[in-house]
C-alpha cells in the first residue's frame, strides 16, 4: 500500500490543477508560543535567499525518482522569498519581544544586528517531509558579537494532502527555523 502513496500524491496534485485559472495556497500564519531573550533590542532581517525551485510561484514536490515536479495551475499565494522573509520576522518578533523587522529596515534608529538567511533547500517531497537546510548569518556593527550557523529541519506532512498540506508544513518549518536561530544565532 505505501507504493500507492506516490501515486495517490501524484494524482491528488494533479486533480487541483483542473481548471482555468491556478490555485492559489497561502501559508496559514503561526503563532509562536515559546519566547527567548536575546543579545540585541533591534534585528534587521534581510532578504532570504531560496533556491530557485523553491522561489518559483509553482509549489514544487520532490517525486521518489529525486525529480521535482511543479504545476502552473498550483501556486503559492505569495512570493515565496518575500513570505518566509515575512514569516521569519514575525515569529522572531514574537518569540524574542525584540523589534524585528524586514529589509529595507523602517525606523530612524538603526538595528543592533542584521540577519541573513540563505537556504540551500526548501523542498516537499513524495516521502512526506518537508525539509529546510541552510546556513544563517548575524552581522553586527562592532563585528564582535558576529556568527553564523548551519540549520538542517524537516516537517512531516500527509504526502496525499495536496498543496494545503505543504503550506501547512512550509508553516511550521519557518517557524522551528525562527525559533532555532533565536536560540543559536541571536542569544
Amino acid at each position: 500500500m505505501n507504493f500507492l502513496k506516490p501515486i495517490l500524491f501524484g494524482a491528488a496534485f494533479a486533480l487541483s490543477s483542473c481548471g482555468g485559472t491556478p490555485d492559489l495556497y497561502p501559508v496559514t500564519p503561526l503563532k509562536a508560543v515559546e519566547t527567548q531573550r536575546i543579545a540585541f533590542r533591534a534585528v534587521e532581517v534581510r532578504d532570504v535567499s531560496l533556491p530557485t525551485y523553491a522561489s518559483a510561484n509553482e509549489i514544487a514536490v520532490e517525486n521518489l525518482d529525486g525529480k521535482l515536479v511543479t504545476d502552473a495551475a498550483v501556486l503559492w499565494a505569495d512570493s515565496p522569498e518575500r513570505a518566509v522573509a515575512l514569516e521569519l520576522t514575525r515569529h522572531l518578533a514574537q518569540i524574542t519581544g525584540a523589534r524585528v523587522a524586514p529589509e529595507p529596515w523602517p525606523f530612524e534608529a538603526f538595528p543592533d544586528a542584521r540577519l541573513d538567511v540563505r537556504f540551500e533547500s526548501l523542498i516537499a517531497s513524495a516521502d512526506g517531509q518537508l525539509r529546510a537546510s541552510g546556513q544563517f548569518f548575524v552581522s553586527v556593527a562592532d563585528g564582535r558579537r558576529e556568527r553564523s550557523g548551519l540549520f538542517d529541519l524537516s516537517v512531516p506532512f500527509v504526502a496525499d494532502a495536496g498543496p494545503k498540506a505543504i503550506a501547512a508544513a512550509r508553516g511550521q518549518v519557518i517557524l522551528d527555523l525562527a525559533v532555532y536561530i533565536a536560540r543559536n544565532g541571536l542569544k
